[in-house]
């Protein structure tokens, strides 16, 4: 099966037409400084979806592919209007922290002579962005349910009206002059807080700054362009005066070259992006056990009151230790616990003997030497203890109760091509979000059985 490409890119410009989008943009790079290695192109053709960029000759691992000057980069700090946001940084605060470039973009993609036209013409037409968050909320729930994205969407909503009426549209309406009132519109601030979403960049903090904010995210003409897959061949470098693209392996001519934004399961490929990449390509693909499910599937072992109590006890201990939350999950690779520490500790403090939990209390705790011996790996599962391996098991047969369909549903639909191929585009991508947790999920059944 292809690989799918980060997003599918639609024909057409922003706004106004142009008949060689690709031609139009190259003609700025070299305007603005933007230099692309000679060995790349940027095509539709040997994409794995509309535009991308392949390697014309053999490109060598370490080589440049092309360099963006930080001039060139479109954020708060440097679109037409920066020196507005920056006077009321104080007023553009919010909890995403993209208010400031969200107002950057729909000042500029109404201006006539924005300085990044050609660069827009590449985007795809904002009304086709294929994000969960555009579906429809019944086929959303209907197709998601389980996978933790209908839940992310939800939140990512209210987000989203919260900040467009509480922020960016009493901002918009102070400065009418500066933002039309055809820009003044939920939608296309929804549609632009998505293409943020997939798109942007954002420079990691040096390690000096770590309790700094986040940087602000930015848009990086020409490192949109490429495709994601989990086995990427290329990577962004930041330096002072410019970001780079350098490929990361060796890239026959002809072939694609792929980006990557990181360790990026496919519930938040598809969340953050709107694709995925079908089983098994995605090597980092994980599967979540909320936190609370460990708590219930505890709770159903207990057969007195003295012992619910007792758990709940344990289970407010480690909430203090910030093992556990509310809201968190316990995440699940194909090869490793992401959150081994947490899930470790809270199955030993869940499943140890009354005695022993006073003690822990007691001495606050186990030492650094401990934490490290008794660290999680998908290989040593099945060296847990009983009980252990009972409350893991517990929890994933509650976690696969969340889903409407099971493993041989997903596995009927895979095998079948014929049937497969009829399904809808968003099908296809909701069953590879589905299969591919439950694949995990059903690995740990057998390593605890």
């Amino acid at each position: 099966m292809a690989t799918q490409a980060k997003r599918r890119r639609m024909a057409g410009p922003v706004g106004v037409g142009d008949p060689d989008p690709v031609a139009g943009f190259l003609s700025w790079c070299r305007c603005v400084g933007l230099e692309l290695s000679p060995k790349v192109a940027v095509s539709r053709k040997g994409t794995v979806a509309g535009y991308g960029m392949v390697a014309q000759e053999s490109v060598e691992p370490g080589e440049l592919l092309f360099a963006v000057p930080r001039s060139v980069l479109l954020s708060q700090h440097t679109c037409s209007i920066s020196g507005l946001l920056e006077r009321e940084r104080g007023a553009l605060q919010s909890q995403s922290g993209w208010v400031p470039l969200l107002l950057a973009l729909l000042h500029e993609l109404q201006a006539p002579a924005s300085r990044w036209g050609p660069y827009f013409a590449l985007w795809p037409e904002l009304g086709s962005l294929e994000h969960p968050m555009f579906w429809p909320e019944e086929e959303r729930r209907r197709l998601l349910q389980g996978t933790g994205v209908p839940e992310a969407v939800e939140k990512d909503l209210a987000n989203i009206r919260s900040e467009y009426s509480s922020i960016v549209l009493p901002f918009m309406e102070a400065h009418s002059s500066l933002f039309s009132a055809r820009i003044r519109s939920p939608e296309l601030y929804h549609q632009l807080v998505a293409l943020v979403m997939a798109y942007s960049f954002q420079e990691s903090l040096e390690e000096e700054d770590d309790e700094k904010e986040p940087n602000p995210p930015l848009m990086v003409p020409a490192a949109d362009i490429l495709n994601h897959v989990a086995n990427h061949n290329a990577n962004l470098e930041y330096s002072p005066n410019c970001l780079r693209m350098v490929a990361t392996q060796p890239i026959s001519k002809g072939h694609e070259i792929f980006n990557t934004y990181g360790q990026m399961a496919n519930w938040q490929l598809i969340h953050m992006y709107g694709f995925v990449e079908p089983y098994p390509d995605n090597t980092d693909d994980t599967a979540d056990i909320q936190m609370v499910t460990v708590r219930e599937a505890a709770l159903q072992g207990t057969k007195v009151e003295a012992e619910r109590l007792l758990l709940c006890e344990r289970w407010d201990y480690l909430c203090k230790l910030e093992m556990v939350g509310e809201e968190g999950a316990f995440v699940i690779g194909q090869e490793e616990v992401l959150t081994g520490e947490e899930l470790t500790t809270t199955l030993k403090v869940l499943c140890m003997p009354a005695e022993e939990f006073r003690e822990f209390k007691d001495q606050d705790g186990w030492g650094n030497d401990e934490k490290e011996e008794d660290s999680l790996t998908i290989r040593n599962i099945p060296k847990l203890k009983e009980s252990w391996r009972q409350l893991l098991r517990d929890s994933v047969l509650l976690t696969l109760k969340t889903y409407a369909t099971d493993l041989k549903a997903e596995q009927d639909l895979l095998s079948n091509k014929a049937v497969y191929a009829k399904l809808s585009w968003r099908e296809q991508q909701a069953l590879q979000v589905r299969y591919g947790q439950k694949m995990i999920l059903h690995q740990l059944l057998e390593l605890t059985a």
